[in-house]
């Protein structure tokens, strides 16, 4: 059944009622004509339950724009969406989108460099890699209409590694989630160095004064100086601040009894104290690493909630600490992903009971 507009809808019962489906929900594909963003590719996904997001498949199948109900989700950078054209490794951050999902990788996370003669630039390139053989589609599944797309990803060179991603995102008619499956898969003839990345960029109104992070965390390391001066305040964030510096923090979030861990920026003051909250749910065994991102600069003014297989220092930090991750020639890893909405003081309430929950051992 198709849950819409405070009531449970058959297909036939929705049919009935209108003369093509995307009066209700769908996907429009769109070509960019405008500035730095022209030719970009976008799929945008209208649920019909509020949730509205865009599908980049010329930025890696990332995430841009998201809103529920006219109320952005995500941050935007000052870059804004460019097209791939514009990509600088000697700068990677000119074509930083931020969007809801910004994937890093597949072959560094964190600080440009070289590592084993290779040059790597700043989070890696897939975000900056066009997708091919990209799908989309809205199709009835019995009662339910589900939206979704589907794109590959291949970062690769003439003499190097090839590491090639399959990435599948998809909601449903009615729905205020989005779930990402994500298939990464060594097509090469060596073992290739993997590290993998989701920037889930929270942005005003969900972060504004008085926004919380929320998460069963059990213990939190700062990445630097910075980060350390501020740990006490790592879960509370404040109104912009002029000339504020970045903090990192590496927290160790317990999973539930499905090995499902949670994270949300929750705003509870949003629009007179209804409140909005934004989640992220992944598999601990797939991103054992959680890593936040708390900027509260003027213009800059985000919140990353960051699942990873690393952490943000770089590959060659990375190997030396000797956690440096791998796929084997022909191997495979598979990620499964659920970003959300929470509306409400009641589902704000629910979610922090499963943390408490899961923090507890309950």
């Amino acid at each position: 059944m198709a849950d819409l507009y405070g009531a449970e809808w058959t297909r036939r019962d929705l049919l009935r009622r209108v003369g093509d489906v995307s009066q209700i929900a769908g996907i429009r594909r769109s070509t960019l004509l405008d500035g730095r963003e022209r030719g970009v590719k976008v799929f945008e996904f209208r649920t019909g339950g509020g949730l509205d997001f865009t599908v980049v498949p010329s930025r890696g199948m990332d995430i841009a724009n998201a809103e529920y109900r006219g109320t952005p989700l995500a941050w935007i950078s000052p870059s804004g969406l460019m097209a791939p054209d514009f990509f600088d490794p000697r700068n990677a951050l000119r074509s930083f989108s931020g969007g809801l999902l910004t994937t890093c990788g597949m072959m560094n996370v964190g600080p440009g460099g070289e590592d084993e003669g290779e040059e790597l630039p700043f989070h890696g390139r897939v975000s900056n890699i066009p997708a091919h053989q990209v799908t989309a589609d809205a199709r009835w599944e019995r009662d339910r209409l589900t939206l979704v797309t589907q794109g590959i990803v291949r970062e690769t060179s003439a003499s190097g590694h090839t590491l090639e991603l399959t990435r599948n995102i998809s909601s449903v008619a009615g729905s205020r989630k989005i779930r990402i499956t994500d298939i990464v898969e060594n097509m090469g003839f060596r073992e290739a160095p993997f590290m993998f990345l989701y920037h889930i960029n929270a942005g005003f109104p969900v972060v504004d004064e008085g926004s919380e992070l929320v998460l069963p965390a059990t213990t939190a390391e700062p990445r630097d100086a910075v980060a350390e001066a501020g740990l006490s305040d790592r879960l509370r964030f404040s109104e912009p601040i002029a000339g504020y510096d970045e903090q990192v923090f590496y927290h160790d979030v317990m999973p539930d009894e499905n090995r499902h861990a949670w994270a949300a920026v929750i705003n509870k003051r949003h629009n007179g104290g209804e409140g909005l909250g934004l989640y992220v749910r992944y598999h601990k065994t797939q991103f054992p690493n959680f890593i936040e991102w708390k900027m509260m600069g003027e213009g800059t003014y985000v919140v990353g909630m960051e699942p990873a297989n690393c952490r943000v220092g770089g590959r060659a930090a990375e190997r030396e600490a000797g956690t440096l991750e791998s796929i084997e020639v022909g191997g495979r890893r598979h990620f499964e992903t659920e970003i959300g909405v929470l509306v409400g003081q009641e589902e704000i309430a629910e979610f922090e009971e499963r943390v408490a929950a899961t923090r507890s051992g309950a």
